[in-house]
Formats: structure tokens, C-alpha cells, sequence
């Protein structure tokens, strides 16, 4: 099979990429690197079937010869994390919606049909209320000030697009309604909370909760998410529709943060951060985010393998072989720089500087 990743670059999409190499597929990866990284994707550098290119996705002349190449697309190119949508609110609806848009237009043109994913999230459910989000449910939006949201209403409109270019022109396109992902390559610069969580365990620093931590939240292994998906690209039944994914496993934000500081043996207290200091004032929560897998699971016939706990056990072991790898550096080098607490004894300590 040939495969196009646009974002190829980043979390999940880096994991996709690594399934189909596996499976011995062509894979084509194009990304700006704004968010992406080229870490996520050097163990492929040597790969005669992968092939990277970073480039302007709205812009990319190369977008209609790569997408008549492709048997499958995954649309995993956008702008993400909380903290990177507040800094930069009208570049992330813009570049959200032209990406799209400019990819699906390439495809009418070419006149190609290939099988395409696009990669939703559960903040379009935004102000709902209730334990549970299903597809199908209406939405209660609110006009107002808050900056948050510009990220829901640019990924409703990717939904919109990838209904229309189904309807209208017989695409055989999902759009995934992605909830909480973690796993390896996931970091927390933008505001992803279990890697957040994980660092400052790891090295002993205050584990920091933003509001009281009652938000309660799913978070589903990245491996089990690239599962879902490929299921759903395959499946002629998906097409046309919207899906939920992730898993229903529930955990509350605050005891997140204890059952890391306890799976990490660390000493770090866990430290609450009101959401204004956190975001700026005005500042909206969802206080539950739960999603309905019906369709989820009648499309795929899978569900998710790994436990919350496996997940951060491993996240763990990668970010004390991290700190080690650092430590030793440091060890190294006859420069001052930052010293760690030996990983044998739990990195219980916070970094300081020599």
C-alpha cells in the first residue's frame, strides 16, 4: 500500500507511520515541523519505502501528484495543544481549515479516490453537558470571548468538509473524533498533561494540577489509536461518517497525578495551579469529556488493550533513560551544567545547577 501521513512528523502521526513501515507499506510523510518533530521520525531515515518531506502543507505544489500516489491518506497535519491555541487563535482556524480544504480539493482534481482520514477531536463537543459524548448528540456552542474554542469550530469545519466531499463527490472519507491520546513521542510543551506529569515525577519536581483536578478525562494509548484508525480506513462502512475514538476508561485529573507520583515512587507534591495564572483569565474548562464507542466499535471490532497504568509505567522507564542519558553527559563534561539524582535511586530531586 502507499501512504501519505500529512504530520507525519508529530505524536500520533509518527505512529501511524511506523505501523504501515512495519507492515512493509510506502509511506510518504509530509510536515512543516512546527509542532512535529524529525526525532519522531530518524528511525526511519534509512527506510528505502519512507520518504519525508517538510514543507508548507497550504502551499505544497507536490500535494496532487502525492495524493494520486497514495491508496490512503491520513490528515493528521494541524495545530494542537491548549496553551499553543491561546498564544495564536486566528492562525489556528486559519491553517486548520485551508490545510484541509486545500487537501481535499487536490484530491477532486485529481480525480483519485483514496481511503482518507481525518483527524477530528472531542473539543468540538465543547459546552455539552452530561457523563457522555455520542456522535450524534446536538451541540450547545456559545458566541463569546473566549479563545479556547477557536480550535473546536476550526475542527467541526474539517468534519463539514470531509461530510461534504463524501456526499458530494462519493469520497471514501472518515472523519476521527480523536479523544486524549498518550504514549511514547508525546511531549508536554503545548500543554499535554500525562507527559507533563511524567517529567516532573521523574525528576522530583512539584506535580502541577491546573484547577482543583475534579476535570475528569479518557486517555487512550497511542498504539490502540493507530488500531482504530486503520481498522476505520478499511472498513467501506465508515465512510461518510463521524467517529468517536479513544477509550472509556475514566480517571480523575488530581488522581492522575497521584497514581504517576506513585508509579514513579516519586517524592514530588502535587501542586494546583488556578486556571488564570495556568491560561489568562476567563479561561473555560470541561469538566468531563467521556466518549460513547458504539460506533467506534462496530465499525473496528477492537477494543483498546493497554491500561492507563502500562502506559505511564513505560512513559516513566523513557523519561529515566532521558535523565540518565543527561546525567551522564553532564558527568562527562568538565562545563557546568545541570545535575541530575541518579536514576538507580528514583531521580527524586529536583535538577540543579552545578
Amino acid at each position: 500500500m502507499h501512504v501519505l501521513v500529512t504530520g507525519g512528523a508529530g505524536f500520533i502521526g509518527s505512529h501511524i507511520v511506523e505501523w504501515h513501515l512495519n507492515r512493509g507499506d510506502r509511506v510518504h510523510v509530509v510536515d512543516d515541523l512546527s509542532t512535529g518533530r524529525r526525532e519522531n521520525i530518524a528511525w526511519a531515515a534509512n527506510n528505502p519505502d519512507f520518504h519525508f518531506e517538510q514543507v508548507d502543507l497550504s502551499r505544497w505544489d507536490g500535494m496532487g501528484r502525492t495524493c494520486q500516489w497514495a491508496d490512503r491518506i491520513y490528515h493528521m497535519a494541524a495545530i494542537v495543544g491548549v496553551k499553543k491555541v491561546l498564544q495564536d487563535p486566528i492562525r489556528v482556524v486559519a491553517v486548520n481549515i485551508r490545510t484541509t480544504d486545500f487537501l481535499l480539493q487536490a484530491i477532486q482534481r485529481t480525480g483519485w479516490n483514496p481511503e482518507i482520514v481525518i483527524a477530528s477531536s472531542s473539543e468540538v463537543y465543547v459546552h455539552n453537558p452530561g457523563e457522555y459524548f455520542g456522535e450524534q448528540q446536538d451541540f450547545i456552542w456559545r458566541f463569546g470571548h473566549e479563545l479556547r474554542w477557536t480550535y473546536a469550530a476550526s475542527k467541526f469545519a474539517e468534519e463539514y468538509l470531509a461530510f461534504l466531499h463524501h456526499r458530494l463527490y462519493g469520497r471514501k472519507i472518515i472523519a476521527a473524533r480523536l479523544f486524549n491520546v498518550i504514549g511514547p513521542r508525546q511531549v508536554g510543551t503545548y500543554g499535554m498533561v500525562v507527559p507533563t506529569f511524567v517529567r516532573q515525577a521523574v525528576l522530583g519536581d512539584d506535580i502541577t494540577v491546573y484547577g482543583d483536578g475534579t476535570q475528569r478525562r479518557t486517555f487512550c494509548d497511542v498504539r490502540d489509536t493507530v488500531q482504530i484508525l486503520v481498522r476505520l480506513a478499511a472498513n467501506p462502512a465508515a465512510y461518510g461518517q463521524v467517529v468517536n475514538v479513544g477509550t472509556a476508561q475514566e480517571v480523575g485529573i488530581r488522581a492522575l497525578a497521584g497514581l504517576v507520583r506513585e508509579r514513579a515512587q516519586s517524592r514530588s507534591k502535587i501542586a494546583f495551579v488556578p486556571y488564570a495564572e495556568a491560561y489568562g483569565e476567563g479561561f473555560e474548562e470541561v469538566f468531563r469529556r467521556r466518549p460513547v464507542l458504539a460506533l467506534q466499535e462496530q465499525l473496528t471490532g477492537y477494543r483498546p488493550q493497554r491500561s492507563l497504568t502500562e502506559t505511564i509505567d513505560e512513559l516513566i522507564a523513557i523519561e529515566r533513560n532521558k535523565a540518565t542519558e543527561l546525567y551522564r553527559a553532564a558527568s562527562r563534561s568538565d562545563a557546568a551544567g545541570p545535575v541530575f539524582p541518579s536514576a538507580q535511586t528514583g531521580l527524586r530531586g529536583s535538577m540543579r545547577r552545578a
